[in-house]
């Protein structure tokens, strides 16, 4: 049983935007996150943003957070390239690990990481896909095992943006920018959270922009044992994402599926040609993704995605960026 007294003091690795603008005050907003210390690789700036959100430790390296005795579980918002890296860090530091998305740049990195983590059962980690985590996420997945759509045949995903900021970590090919890394990422999982499989073949289009040499816009199609799932990311386009979800009887749209606000979402369900407008309640999915990441380490039980998942989602990613460069299925 759950001692509530009980908080997770947690360690932050840098002062990315994702971090100091979302995720870290979502977590202090949970009930089981203690936000104790925050590090960077600029002393100064660590002290500033920690002071900013009222965190009490500032550490001027990466190093000096993971020596601290006191801290238990880290949140790594790094680039891409540095997730894996720091992660084993990490993990060898004794400390449990919410690492964000894509867990590294490649499959193998991922089973690196996944075979080091296997050395240390006591310690939970987790790729930080926070979207699983938000209750429209539940009310879909149970309409489809409630068989309201029917038996569930295909998906369609779109995530976009418009970045061409030379300076954006997003648009520097060396360390894992690019669309389909940043965001794409997504649809390959959502596509294998619904269907609860893996892609048999899969088969990729990427648009590479000529100053950045990073994909700015990629198409893929995912071909399930039960059908198939397609989607585009762009880091070039209108700003715009939805994830439609279809069966032989109905379907489920839903508008804001990645990054919904702190307000009400909706989602439709349709069947037999009558359409119903689903109300989701406000909820904060990074401080839903942080207490039950603490709440795993508080009862020692499993994580709610295992490191597997992140995993198979690079194998998914790897396969198609072979795919676009052969123009072949893989």
């Amino acid at each position: 049983m759950t001692n509530k007294i009980n908080k997770i003091r947690w360690g932050i690795m840098s002062t990315a935007k994702i971090g100091v603008e979302k995720v870290i005050p979502a977590l202090q907003k949970g009930k089981y996150c203690d936000i104790t210390a925050l590090a960077s690789r600029d002393i100064e700036k660590a002290k500033k943003v920690a002071g900013q959100l009222s965190i009490p430790r500032a550490y001027g390296s990466y190093e000096e957070l993971l020596a601290d005795p006191e801290i238990e579980a880290v949140y790594i918002p790094l680039p891409n390239h540095l997730h894996v890296f720091w992660s084993l860090k990490a993990l060898k530091a004794g400390k449990h690990v919410l690492c964000e998305k894509p867990i590294g740049l490649t499959a193998a990195e991922a089973q690196e990481l996944l075979d080091e983590a296997r050395k240390h059962p006591q310690l939970k980690i987790m790729e930080a896909f926070m979207y699983r985590h938000h209750p429209q996420w539940q009310q879909v997945r149970e309409l489809i095992k409630e068989g309201k759509i029917g038996n569930l045949r295909s998906i369609q995903s779109f995530f976009t943006y418009y970045n061409v900021d030379a300076d954006n970590i997003r648009n520097k090919a060396d360390i894992g920018g690019g669309a389909l890394m940043d965001i794409g990422c997504y649809c390959l999982s959502v596509s294998r959270f619904i269907f609860g499989a893996e892609p048999q073949q899969v088969f990729g289009i990427m648009e590479y922009d000529p100053k950045f040499q990073t994909d700015r816009l990629t198409s893929g199609i995912l071909n399930f044992d039960k059908g198939t799932s397609t989607f585009t990311c762009a880091t070039q386009l209108v700003p715009y994402q939805r994830v439609t979800i279809l069966g032989i009887k109905g379907l489920i749209d839903v508008e804001i599926p990645f990054t919904p606000p702190d307000k009400p979402c909706r989602i439709w369900h349709q069947n037999e040609n009558k359409t119903e407008e689903i109300l989701i309640d406000a909820y904060n999915q990074y401080t839903i993704q942080g207490d039950l990441f603490s709440l795993a380490v508080l009862n020692n039980t499993e994580v709610p995605t295992p490191l597997e998942d992140a995993v198979a989602n690079m194998k998914v990613t790897d396969a198609l960026i072979r795919s676009a460069e052969t123009g072949a299925w893989i």
